[in-house]
Protein backbone atom coordinates (compact mmCIF):
# COMPACT_ATOMS: atom_id res chain seq x y z
CA UNK A 1 0.00 0.00 0.00
CA UNK A 2 1.45 3.86 -0.77
CA UNK A 3 2.80 5.61 2.20
CA UNK A 4 -0.03 8.18 2.87
CA UNK A 5 0.69 11.93 2.05
CA UNK A 6 0.72 14.41 5.39
CA UNK A 7 -2.90 15.38 4.34
CA UNK A 8 -3.95 12.14 5.61
CA UNK A 9 -2.41 11.34 8.82
CA UNK A 10 -5.17 11.35 11.18
CA UNK A 11 -6.25 10.41 14.94
CA UNK A 12 -8.47 7.54 15.00
CA UNK A 13 -12.07 8.72 17.06
CA UNK A 14 -13.11 8.11 20.00
CA UNK A 15 -14.68 4.62 21.47
CA UNK A 16 -18.68 4.65 21.02
CA UNK A 17 -20.79 4.10 24.39
CA UNK A 18 -24.15 2.75 24.79
CA UNK A 19 -25.62 6.47 24.64
CA UNK A 20 -23.78 7.27 21.51
CA UNK A 21 -20.18 9.12 20.95
CA UNK A 22 -18.50 10.10 23.57
CA UNK A 23 -18.02 13.45 22.74
CA UNK A 24 -15.54 16.33 23.35
CA UNK A 25 -15.46 19.55 21.44
CA UNK A 26 -12.58 18.05 19.23
CA UNK A 27 -14.09 14.92 18.99
CA UNK A 28 -17.27 15.99 17.36
CA UNK A 29 -16.79 16.05 13.42
CA UNK A 30 -20.28 16.97 11.87
CA UNK A 31 -23.71 17.62 14.32
CA UNK A 32 -26.87 17.84 12.66
CA UNK A 33 -29.69 19.32 14.97
CA UNK A 34 -33.77 19.60 14.49
CA UNK A 35 -33.73 18.61 10.80
CA UNK A 36 -36.78 19.38 9.09
CA UNK A 37 -37.73 19.47 5.60
CA UNK A 38 -41.53 18.96 3.52
CA UNK A 39 -41.40 18.87 -0.17
CA UNK A 40 -44.64 20.89 -2.24
CA UNK A 41 -48.15 19.19 -2.00
CA UNK A 42 -47.00 16.44 0.56
CA UNK A 43 -49.32 15.66 3.42
CA UNK A 44 -46.35 15.18 5.30
CA UNK A 45 -42.44 15.63 6.37
CA UNK A 46 -39.83 13.88 4.50
CA UNK A 47 -37.87 14.67 7.88
CA UNK A 48 -38.88 15.64 11.24
CA UNK A 49 -36.46 16.62 13.88
CA UNK A 50 -34.02 14.51 12.87
CA UNK A 51 -30.58 15.04 15.07
CA UNK A 52 -27.16 13.40 15.63
CA UNK A 53 -23.82 13.59 16.25
CA UNK A 54 -20.61 12.23 14.21
CA UNK A 55 -17.25 11.87 15.42
CA UNK A 56 -14.13 12.66 13.37
CA UNK A 57 -13.26 9.18 11.76
CA UNK A 58 -16.18 7.60 12.54
CA UNK A 59 -18.70 5.61 9.52
CA UNK A 60 -22.33 6.05 10.24
CA UNK A 61 -25.30 3.88 8.38
CA UNK A 62 -28.38 5.90 8.09
CA UNK A 63 -30.65 2.62 7.65
CA UNK A 64 -34.48 2.20 6.75
CA UNK A 65 -36.38 1.49 4.09
CA UNK A 66 -37.35 3.81 0.70
CA UNK A 67 -39.07 6.68 1.67
CA UNK A 68 -37.95 7.25 5.59
CA UNK A 69 -35.95 10.11 4.80
CA UNK A 70 -32.55 9.04 4.46
CA UNK A 71 -31.59 10.07 1.44
CA UNK A 72 -33.34 13.39 2.08
CA UNK A 73 -30.95 13.66 4.92
CA UNK A 74 -28.07 12.83 3.26
CA UNK A 75 -28.99 15.65 0.56
CA UNK A 76 -29.25 18.23 3.33
CA UNK A 77 -26.35 17.79 5.22
CA UNK A 78 -24.52 17.67 1.44
CA UNK A 79 -26.45 21.78 0.73
CA UNK A 80 -28.29 19.80 -2.41
CA UNK A 81 -31.16 19.98 -0.42
CA UNK A 82 -32.06 23.47 1.91
CA UNK A 83 -33.44 22.48 5.03
CA UNK A 84 -36.98 24.43 6.33
CA UNK A 85 -35.88 24.05 9.65
CA UNK A 86 -32.66 23.02 11.76
CA UNK A 87 -28.77 23.45 11.75
CA UNK A 88 -25.94 21.60 10.12
CA UNK A 89 -22.58 22.65 11.95
CA UNK A 90 -19.46 21.27 10.29
CA UNK A 91 -16.66 20.92 13.14
CA UNK A 92 -18.58 24.02 15.06
CA UNK A 93 -18.90 26.26 12.07
CA UNK A 94 -22.45 26.00 11.12
CA UNK A 95 -22.86 25.34 7.28
CA UNK A 96 -27.02 25.01 6.86
CA UNK A 97 -27.10 27.76 3.92
CA UNK A 98 -23.42 27.47 2.43
CA UNK A 99 -23.77 25.77 -1.64
CA UNK A 100 -21.94 22.44 -1.67
CA UNK A 101 -19.13 22.93 -2.96
CA UNK A 102 -18.22 25.89 0.04
CA UNK A 103 -18.79 22.81 2.48
CA UNK A 104 -15.74 20.89 1.96
CA UNK A 105 -17.94 17.78 2.10
CA UNK A 106 -16.79 14.63 -0.27
CA UNK A 107 -20.15 13.02 -2.60
CA UNK A 108 -19.80 9.81 -3.95
CA UNK A 109 -22.56 8.97 -6.30
CA UNK A 110 -25.07 6.21 -6.59
CA UNK A 111 -23.81 6.19 -10.42
CA UNK A 112 -20.04 7.13 -9.55
CA UNK A 113 -20.61 10.55 -12.30
CA UNK A 114 -17.22 9.58 -13.76
CA UNK A 115 -16.30 11.29 -16.75
CA UNK A 116 -16.36 8.70 -19.77
CA UNK A 117 -13.70 10.66 -22.03
CA UNK A 118 -11.22 10.91 -19.07
CA UNK A 119 -8.86 8.26 -18.06
CA UNK A 120 -8.97 7.10 -14.66
CA UNK A 121 -6.06 9.27 -13.25
CA UNK A 122 -7.68 12.46 -15.21
CA UNK A 123 -10.54 11.44 -13.44
CA UNK A 124 -8.77 11.34 -10.21
CA UNK A 125 -7.05 14.42 -10.64
CA UNK A 126 -10.20 16.36 -11.38
CA UNK A 127 -11.13 16.92 -7.92
CA UNK A 128 -7.79 18.68 -7.48
CA UNK A 129 -7.82 21.46 -9.90
CA UNK A 130 -6.87 24.32 -6.94
CA UNK A 131 -3.48 22.09 -6.56
CA UNK A 132 -0.45 22.94 -8.70
CA UNK A 133 -0.32 20.54 -11.43
CA UNK A 134 2.56 18.90 -10.29
CA UNK A 135 1.46 18.06 -7.29
CA UNK A 136 -2.31 16.94 -7.80
CA UNK A 137 -0.61 14.39 -10.50
CA UNK A 138 1.34 13.23 -7.64
CA UNK A 139 -1.66 13.15 -5.51
CA UNK A 140 -3.81 11.71 -7.96
CA UNK A 141 -1.03 8.68 -8.46
CA UNK A 142 -1.28 8.10 -4.44
CA UNK A 143 -4.62 7.80 -4.24
CA UNK A 144 -4.72 5.54 -7.20
CA UNK A 145 -2.05 3.46 -5.67
CA UNK A 146 -4.14 3.06 -2.15
CA UNK A 147 -7.07 2.12 -3.36
CA UNK A 148 -5.27 -0.68 -5.66
CA UNK A 149 -5.44 0.75 -8.69
CA UNK A 150 -1.98 2.34 -9.81
CA UNK A 151 -1.45 0.15 -12.74
CA UNK A 152 -5.25 0.80 -14.53
CA UNK A 153 -4.27 5.10 -14.61
CA UNK A 154 -4.57 4.86 -18.19
CA UNK A 155 -8.02 2.90 -18.83
CA UNK A 156 -11.00 4.92 -19.51
CA UNK A 157 -13.49 4.04 -17.06
CA UNK A 158 -15.82 1.44 -19.78
CA UNK A 159 -12.72 -0.38 -19.67
CA UNK A 160 -13.08 -1.08 -15.37
CA UNK A 161 -15.66 -3.15 -13.79
CA UNK A 162 -17.63 -2.20 -11.74
CA UNK A 163 -16.29 -2.49 -8.28
CA UNK A 164 -12.98 -0.61 -9.94
CA UNK A 165 -15.45 2.07 -11.13
CA UNK A 166 -16.33 2.67 -7.67
CA UNK A 167 -13.00 2.90 -6.02
CA UNK A 168 -11.89 5.59 -8.39
CA UNK A 169 -14.92 7.64 -7.45
CA UNK A 170 -14.08 7.47 -3.78
CA UNK A 171 -9.92 8.05 -4.93
CA UNK A 172 -11.39 10.92 -6.83
CA UNK A 173 -13.75 12.00 -3.28
CA UNK A 174 -10.74 11.39 -0.82
CA UNK A 175 -8.54 13.27 -3.02
CA UNK A 176 -8.69 16.54 -1.80
CA UNK A 177 -8.61 14.75 1.83
CA UNK A 178 -12.70 15.90 3.03
CA UNK A 179 -13.03 15.58 6.95
CA UNK A 180 -16.48 14.34 5.53
CA UNK A 181 -17.29 11.56 2.53
CA UNK A 182 -21.55 11.08 1.82
CA UNK A 183 -22.47 7.48 0.41
CA UNK A 184 -25.72 7.38 -1.64
CA UNK A 185 -26.51 3.39 -2.19
CA UNK A 186 -22.71 3.26 -3.58
CA UNK A 187 -23.08 -0.59 -3.93
CA UNK A 188 -26.65 -0.78 -5.37
CA UNK A 189 -25.00 -1.72 -9.06
CA UNK A 190 -22.61 -4.18 -7.88
CA UNK A 191 -23.63 -7.88 -7.73
CA UNK A 192 -23.73 -9.29 -4.47
CA UNK A 193 -20.41 -11.15 -4.23
CA UNK A 194 -18.72 -7.96 -5.30
CA UNK A 195 -20.75 -5.67 -3.03
CA UNK A 196 -19.49 -7.80 -0.02
CA UNK A 197 -15.79 -7.69 -1.21
CA UNK A 198 -15.87 -4.04 -2.29
CA UNK A 199 -17.78 -2.29 0.89
CA UNK A 200 -14.87 -4.02 3.03
CA UNK A 201 -12.06 -2.27 0.57
CA UNK A 202 -14.39 0.96 0.82
CA UNK A 203 -14.25 0.87 4.84
CA UNK A 204 -10.55 -0.08 5.05
CA UNK A 205 -9.81 2.71 2.50
CA UNK A 206 -11.65 5.36 4.66
CA UNK A 207 -10.29 4.36 8.03
CA UNK A 208 -6.80 4.27 6.54
CA UNK A 209 -7.26 8.16 5.05
CA UNK A 210 -9.37 8.92 8.64
CA UNK A 211 -12.25 10.19 6.34
CA UNK A 212 -15.10 9.99 8.54
CA UNK A 213 -18.91 8.84 6.55
CA UNK A 214 -22.36 8.64 6.18
CA UNK A 215 -23.33 5.98 4.14
CA UNK A 216 -27.18 5.93 3.11
CA UNK A 217 -28.92 2.06 2.78
CA UNK A 218 -31.56 0.09 3.07
CA UNK A 219 -29.34 -3.36 3.38
CA UNK A 220 -29.31 -3.92 7.06
CA UNK A 221 -26.54 -6.27 6.33
CA UNK A 222 -24.21 -3.32 4.65
CA UNK A 223 -25.32 -1.42 7.57
CA UNK A 224 -23.80 -3.95 10.17
CA UNK A 225 -20.49 -4.61 8.03
CA UNK A 226 -19.75 -0.98 7.00
CA UNK A 227 -20.77 0.95 10.23
CA UNK A 228 -19.38 1.99 13.60
CA UNK A 229 -22.79 3.52 14.13
CA UNK A 230 -26.52 3.26 12.45
CA UNK A 231 -29.27 5.52 12.67
CA UNK A 232 -32.32 3.56 11.68
CA UNK A 233 -35.08 6.29 10.35
CA UNK A 234 -38.82 5.29 9.86
CA UNK A 235 -41.01 7.79 8.12
CA UNK A 236 -38.64 10.74 8.49
CA UNK A 237 -37.78 10.27 12.25
CA UNK A 238 -35.08 8.65 14.16
CA UNK A 239 -35.93 5.56 15.83
CA UNK A 240 -32.80 4.16 17.29
CA UNK A 241 -28.98 5.45 17.13
CA UNK A 242 -26.10 2.60 18.56
CA UNK A 243 -23.55 0.60 17.00
CA UNK A 244 -24.42 -2.07 14.98
CA UNK A 245 -24.06 -4.63 18.18
CA UNK A 246 -26.16 -2.13 20.48
CA UNK A 247 -28.96 -2.43 17.69
CA UNK A 248 -29.24 -6.15 16.93
CA UNK A 249 -29.26 -7.05 20.16
CA UNK A 250 -31.46 -4.56 21.79
CA UNK A 251 -33.46 -2.54 19.55
CA UNK A 252 -36.18 -0.18 20.96
CA UNK A 253 -39.03 -1.34 19.01
CA UNK A 254 -40.74 -4.16 17.31
CA UNK A 255 -40.03 -2.05 13.55
CA UNK A 256 -36.01 -1.39 14.48
CA UNK A 257 -36.40 -5.03 15.80
CA UNK A 258 -38.10 -6.35 12.74
CA UNK A 259 -35.84 -4.56 10.17
CA UNK A 260 -32.60 -4.77 11.69
CA UNK A 261 -32.55 -8.81 11.06
CA UNK A 262 -35.65 -11.15 11.76
CA UNK A 263 -37.24 -11.35 14.96
CA UNK A 264 -40.20 -13.23 16.40
CA UNK A 265 -42.21 -10.97 18.49
CA UNK A 266 -43.96 -12.54 21.91
CA UNK A 267 -45.81 -11.57 24.50
CA UNK A 268 -44.73 -11.75 27.96
CA UNK A 269 -45.70 -10.17 31.67
CA UNK A 270 -42.41 -8.48 33.47
CA UNK A 271 -40.76 -7.38 36.53
CA UNK A 272 -37.89 -6.01 36.64
CA UNK A 273 -35.13 -8.33 34.69
CA UNK A 274 -37.14 -10.95 34.43
CA UNK A 275 -40.53 -12.25 32.10
CA UNK A 276 -43.03 -14.93 32.54
CA UNK A 277 -43.11 -16.17 28.49
CA UNK A 278 -45.29 -19.10 27.16
CA UNK A 279 -42.00 -20.26 27.15
CA UNK A 280 -40.80 -20.08 30.84
CA UNK A 281 -39.67 -17.08 32.78
CA UNK A 282 -36.68 -15.69 31.02
CA UNK A 283 -34.63 -13.01 31.94
CA UNK A 284 -34.62 -9.75 30.04
CA UNK A 285 -32.02 -7.53 28.49
CA UNK A 286 -32.99 -4.35 30.32
CA UNK A 287 -35.35 -3.77 33.19
CA UNK A 288 -39.22 -3.53 32.58
CA UNK A 289 -42.79 -3.80 34.16
CA UNK A 290 -46.01 -5.15 33.50
CA UNK A 291 -47.23 -6.23 29.91
CA UNK A 292 -44.55 -6.29 27.13
CA UNK A 293 -43.54 -7.31 24.14
CA UNK A 294 -40.50 -8.84 23.18
CA UNK A 295 -38.33 -9.31 20.66
CA UNK A 296 -36.88 -12.75 20.14
CA UNK A 297 -34.24 -13.58 17.48
CA UNK A 298 -34.47 -16.63 15.77
CA UNK A 299 -30.87 -18.00 16.50
CA UNK A 300 -31.90 -17.25 20.16
CA UNK A 301 -33.97 -20.17 20.02
CA UNK A 302 -33.16 -24.41 20.26
CA UNK A 303 -35.34 -26.67 18.66
CA UNK A 304 -36.00 -30.17 20.98
CA UNK A 305 -37.45 -32.94 18.87
CA UNK A 306 -40.20 -34.46 20.67
CA UNK A 307 -43.18 -36.57 19.67
CA UNK A 308 -45.39 -35.26 21.93
CA UNK A 309 -44.10 -31.40 21.89
CA UNK A 310 -46.82 -28.64 21.26
CA UNK A 311 -44.93 -27.48 17.50
CA UNK A 312 -44.50 -28.68 14.66
CA UNK A 313 -41.91 -28.13 11.54
CA UNK A 314 -43.85 -26.43 8.85
CA UNK A 315 -40.80 -25.27 6.87
CA UNK A 316 -37.70 -25.28 5.84
CA UNK A 317 -34.60 -23.47 4.03
CA UNK A 318 -31.53 -24.52 4.00
CA UNK A 319 -28.21 -22.12 3.76
CA UNK A 320 -24.79 -23.85 3.72
CA UNK A 321 -23.93 -22.18 6.95
CA UNK A 322 -27.09 -22.63 8.59
CA UNK A 323 -30.99 -24.11 8.21
CA UNK A 324 -34.13 -21.75 8.79
CA UNK A 325 -37.56 -22.92 9.96
CA UNK A 326 -40.98 -22.18 10.46
CA UNK A 327 -42.30 -23.47 13.18
CA UNK A 328 -46.48 -23.20 14.14
CA UNK A 329 -47.26 -23.54 17.39
CA UNK A 330 -51.08 -23.04 17.92
CA UNK A 331 -52.09 -19.92 15.89
CA UNK A 332 -48.20 -18.34 16.38
CA UNK A 333 -45.51 -19.34 14.03
CA UNK A 334 -41.81 -18.89 15.34
CA UNK A 335 -38.47 -18.60 13.04
CA UNK A 336 -35.68 -20.61 14.20
CA UNK A 337 -31.92 -20.74 13.00
CA UNK A 338 -29.81 -23.51 13.64
CA UNK A 339 -26.83 -24.54 12.59
CA UNK A 340 -25.86 -26.66 9.82
CA UNK A 341 -26.00 -29.96 11.59
CA UNK A 342 -28.77 -32.50 10.53
CA UNK A 343 -32.10 -31.96 9.02
CA UNK A 344 -35.18 -31.89 10.89
CA UNK A 345 -37.59 -33.35 8.72
CA UNK A 346 -40.83 -30.99 7.82
CA UNK A 347 -44.06 -32.16 10.46
CA UNK A 348 -42.20 -33.10 13.17
CA UNK A 349 -43.07 -32.27 16.40
CA UNK A 350 -40.69 -29.97 18.43
CA UNK A 351 -40.24 -27.96 21.65
CA UNK A 352 -39.18 -24.57 21.52
CA UNK A 353 -36.43 -23.49 23.90
CA UNK A 354 -35.35 -19.93 24.86
CA UNK A 355 -31.81 -20.05 25.40
CA UNK A 356 -30.93 -16.11 25.57
CA UNK A 357 -32.28 -13.18 27.50
CA UNK A 358 -34.28 -11.29 25.79
CA UNK A 359 -35.30 -7.64 24.82
CA UNK A 360 -38.17 -5.66 25.95
CA UNK A 361 -39.89 -3.19 23.37
CA UNK A 362 -41.64 0.08 23.47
Amino acid sequence: MAQLPPAFRFRMPAEATPLGFRQTPRDVLLEVEGLRKQFPRADSAAVENVAFALGEGELMALLGPSGCGKTTTLRMIGGFEAPDAGHIRLRGRDVTRLPPEQRGIGFVFQDYALFPHLDVLANVRFGLRGMPPAEAETRARDMLALVGLGDLAGRKPHELSGGQQQRVALARTLAPAPPLVLLDEPFSNLDAAMRVETRQEVRKLLKTTGSAAILVTHDQEEALALSDRIVVMEAGKVCQIGTPDEIYRNPVSAFVASFIGRSNIVEGRASGMDVETAFGRLPLSRAANGRVSLAVRPEQIMLEPDPAGPAAIVGREYRGHDQLYWVQEGERCMLVISGPGAQIDLGTRVRLRICDCVTPLT
